[in-house]
Order: structure tokens, then C-alpha cells, then sequence
């Protein structure tokens, strides 16, 4: 079962690396293209234009990911596909045949006809992309949420059947997942873009259009990362009610605080007695962040254990552990919210020191260096918040109903698993050295590339005549 929940991991954790960011990447693209129909300023055309290749890598990366990924589901959990195939696969369906294709043609269409239609058109061709992108998420989380929370479903046979597809689209836990998962994308990407415009920057390479660039990335960061918190607190208020083990393990709790509860802002802990040798406490914070006022006390794994041992003895028993892996979801709920923290800060004083009066942003180097790492903090921080979601609802599979001991093909053998694993990591190592590489490349040679090439292997100048043109 180990080796069947590493790859799991692994396969998702390299997916979702790409996922967030081509959804991101999509709509600052989208934004990009339609300043330029706005303002006509054909700097913002170039900017879609080269951004949009770095779109379209991850785009194809994302898509060659999410497959081996979904082999898991017959491969390593067999059994789990029986249990909730009727649910999982009416959303999967819908997005394959229905957000995915929507994406999918939008992108061929957007890329090779940037002559043929009036900008207006043309940009309208990106933002479907982007819906597109968004809607398939939807889809995605509408089937992740069900495990987190069920809903609208009746056992029958052994198995979960949907008892109103209205209802789980009604899922309370879907409409706090999918937008926190949509925002952080958009934040995701924005600190991307400007991550890689201020290293660009740093080489003092074509710095209007990576000073633009950075400043469009920095503004939808802004916004996105201060949606992100806002409808990460509203998840939290859903996690203490309905899984409660999760939020205790994020705050590292093991016994019931005491009222009003201060929040653990770092600490160190016996492993074995589960004593705090040192931390750093926040009063009243944990009140406040569990209840929204100063006061209430929060309980421990040890009581909630305690209470689920309880709630599900008929099905499972009395000795069924509902511990969590503790340690890993406290930092890494840690390194998420900070992030979130730090996403704002580092935005306010970027745009602060890029205004157009007094742009001083390339004198602030040590600036542009942190920005410059913010290019890989996104990643990280949607990693942690996964960990959060997956590992959060150990032992269940689908929280309540199935757990992840039975959701295991029971014939695959270790050899096969081990097999399987190596041979995914050298894909997964490929294909993000291929990502990394072409965008290097990309970067270097810079938007002045774009008048060689359209970037799509056609050689014109893309900003006067196209391949396309009716001249």
C-alpha cells in the first residue's frame, strides 16, 4: 500500500506543478492580449505573443502528466474505481468531453490565426481558452470534493451510486476547494511571470518589456494571492467541522487547548512523549482563526481520535487509528499560509517601487532578487496545500465511506510497484527537464526573438504582416 500511495503522490504532486501554472498562465495571457486591443500598443501583443509560449509548454506538459496519472486508477486502485466509478467518472466525463475540448480547440485556434480575425476576435479566442481551463478544474474538484465531503450518493451492491448530480455540484466543500485552487493558480502564474521578468531584468535585457510584464504578473498576484487567503480562512471554517483531525494536525495539537487558544506560530516536539520543548505562540490567534472571536478552546488528535473510534465502531471498529501524519501538514500549512503572507507583501512593494513616475524598481536589486525566487515559491506552496487535502484525511479514501486500505489493487505486486515508480520518475524527471529547458531557452532569447518568428515555426514578422494575412 506504500508504494501504490508514493506514486500516487508523485504523479499528482508533477501534475499539479503544471496544472495551477498553464491555467494561471492562460489568463495573464488573455489579460495581456486584451490591453493591446484596448491601447493598441504593440508591446502588449508581443508580451501575449511570448508569454503565450511558456503557456503552451506547460499546456502540453500538464496533458502528457494528467494521463499517466489517470492509468493509476485501474493499475494501483482497482478497487477503488469500483466503489466510486459511477460518481468519478460522470465529472471526469464531462471534462474530457466538454471543458477539455472547449481548451483544446481554443488553443489551436488562438495560436495560428493572430492575422486572420480583428484583435477584438482574436482575443476573445484566449479568454474561452482560459474558461475552458477553469471549467475543467471545476470538473476535477467537483470529484476531489466529493471524497472529501460525500454527498447526493446511496450505497448499493458494495458500491457508491449518485443519487443527484445536482446535488454534487451543491457540495458545500466544491464551492470553498475550487476557488481557492482557481486563485492560487492565478497566483501562481503571476509570480511566475514576474519571477522570470525580474531575473530578466537583473541582465538588464529589453526592460520595458519585462518592467510591463512583471507589473501585469505583479497586479494579478496582488489580487489573486489576497483571494487565495481569503477563501483559504472560509476552508479552514469547513475543515474544523467536518474534519476536524486535519486541522488539529495542521496546528500540531494533540491535547484540547485551553480557552482562548493561542496559535503556534513554529515549535519543536518530542517525538516520542509529544511534548513541546520550545515554540512561538501568538495569543488568542487560534480563537480567532478557528471561530472568528477571541475566545473558544480547540481539541486535540487525542480527543478526536478518540471520537471517531467511536462514530465509526460499526464499521471499522474500535482500534482503527485516525491519527494523521502531524508534523508534515503543521509546516506545511506553515509554508502555505506564509507564502500567501508573503505573495502580498512582495506584490505592494513591487508595484509600489515600479509606478510609472518614479520607477525605481532596477535600482531595489535586492527586490528584484526576491521576486526573482518567487518564481519557484508557487510550487512549493501548492505542493504543501495538496499534502494538506490528501494526507489530511488519513485514513479514508473518500472521508467516512471507504478507506484507503480497501481502495488498493489487491494483485499488484511489489515488484510491479516498484517497476512502475522508477519508470514514472524517469518520465516525470524528462519531461520537467524538458519544461525547464525550452523555457530557458525561450527567456534568452527574449521577445526580440518573436520578430525572426512567430513562434509557432512560421518565419514573419508578427507584428506587421502574418503568415495569414488577406494582403
Amino acid at each position: 500500500m506504500s508504494l501504490a500511495r508514493f506514486q500516487f503522490a508523485m504523479t499528482t504532486v508533477f501534475h499539479f506543478f503544471f496544472v495551477p501554472f498553464s491555467i494561471g498562465m492562460a489568463l495573464l495571457t488573455a489579460i495581456m492580449e486584451t490591453i493591446y486591443v484596448v491601447k493598441h500598443e504593440e508591446i502588449y501583443k508581443k508580451m501575449a505573443k511570448f508569454w503565450g509560449k511558456i503557456f503552451l509548454l506547460s499546456f502540453a506538459v500538464g496533458v502528457v502528466t494528467g494521463i499517466i496519472q489517470e492509468f493509476q486508477f485501474g493499475m494501483n486502485w482497482s478497487d477503488y474505481s469500483r466503489f466510486m466509478g459511477d460518481i468519478f467518472g460522470a465529472p471526469l466525463a464531462i471534462e474530457a468531453l466538454l471543458a477539455f475540448f472547449l481548451e483544446s480547440v481554443f488553443i489551436g485556434v488562438w495560436m495560428f490565426t493572430w492575422d486572420r480575425f480583428k484583435p477584438a476576435i482574436h482575443a476573445l479566442f484566449i479568454w474561452l481558452v482560459t474558461i475552458g481551463s477553469s471549467v475543467s478544474a471545476l470538473w476535477i474538484l467537483t470529484a476531489n470534493s466529493f471524497m472529501q465531503n460525500p454527498v447526493a450518493y446511496r450505497i448499493a451492491n458494495g458500491r457508491a451510486e449518485m443519487s443527484s448530480f445536482a446535488g454534487l455540484l451543491k457540495n458545500p466543500q466544491l464551492w470553498v476547494e475550487f476557488p481557492h485552487v482557481i486563485f492560487g493558480a492565478f497566483t501562481t502564474a503571476a509570480f511566475a511571470l514576474a519571477g522570470m521578468s525580474a531575473w530578466r531584468l537583473l541582465k538588464k535585457k529589453n526592460r520595458e518589456f519585462y518592467h510591463k510584464s512583471l507589473r501585469v504578473g505583479l497586479w494579478v498576484g496582488l489580487v489573486g494571492a489576497i483571494l487565495t487567503v481569503g477563501v483559504g480562512d472560509l476552508q479552514t471554517q469547513m475543515i474544523v467541522k467536518d474534519q476536524p483531525m486535519k486541522f488539529a494536525a495542521t496546528e500540531g495539537i494533540y491535547k484540547d487547548t485551553d480557552s482562548p487558544a493561542p496559535w503556534t506560530v513554529v515549535e519543536k516536539i518530542d517525538p516520542k512523549t509529544h511534548k513541546t520543548t520550545w515554540k512561538v505562540e501568538v495569543p488568542k490567534m487560534l480563537s480567532l482563526l478557528t471561530y472568528h472571536r477571541t475566545t473558544g478552546s480547540v481539541k486535540g488528535m487525542e480527543t478526536i481520535n478518540k471520537e471517531l473510534q467511536e462514530k465509526y465502531a460499526d464499521k471499522l471498529g474500535t482500534d482503527m487509528n485516525y491519527y494523521v501524519p502531524p508534523r508534515t501538514l503543521f509546516w506545511s500549512f506553515r509554508i502555505m499560509a506564509g507564502s500567501g503572507a508573503f505573495f502580498i507583501l512582495v506584490a505592494a512593494l513591487g508595484l509600489w517601487f515600479s509606478r510609472a513616475k518614479k520607477n525605481t524598481l532596477q535600482n531595489k536589486r535586492w527586490l528584484l532578487y526576491v521576486l526573482g525566487l518567487c518564481l519557484w515559491l508557487p510550487f512549493i506552496a501548492n505542493t504543501c496545500g495538496w499534502f494538506i487535502t490528501e494526507l489530511g484525511r488519513f485514513p479514508w479514501i473518500v472521508y467516512g465511506l471507504f478507506t484507503i486500505a480497501d481502495a488498493v489493487s489487491p494483485n499488484v505486486t511489489a515488484g510491479q510497484l516498484w517497476m512502475s515508480n522508477s519508470l514514472y520518475f524517469l518520465i516525470f524527471t524528462l519531461l520537467g527537464a524538458t519544461m525547464i529547458y525550452f523555457s530557458h531557452r525561450t527567456l534568452v532569447a527574449g521577445p526580440d526573438a518573436l520578430d525572426q518568428s512567430d513562434g509557432y515555426g512560421t518565419t514573419v514578422d508578427p507584428l506587421s504582416k502574418g503568415a495569414f494575412s488577406h494582403d
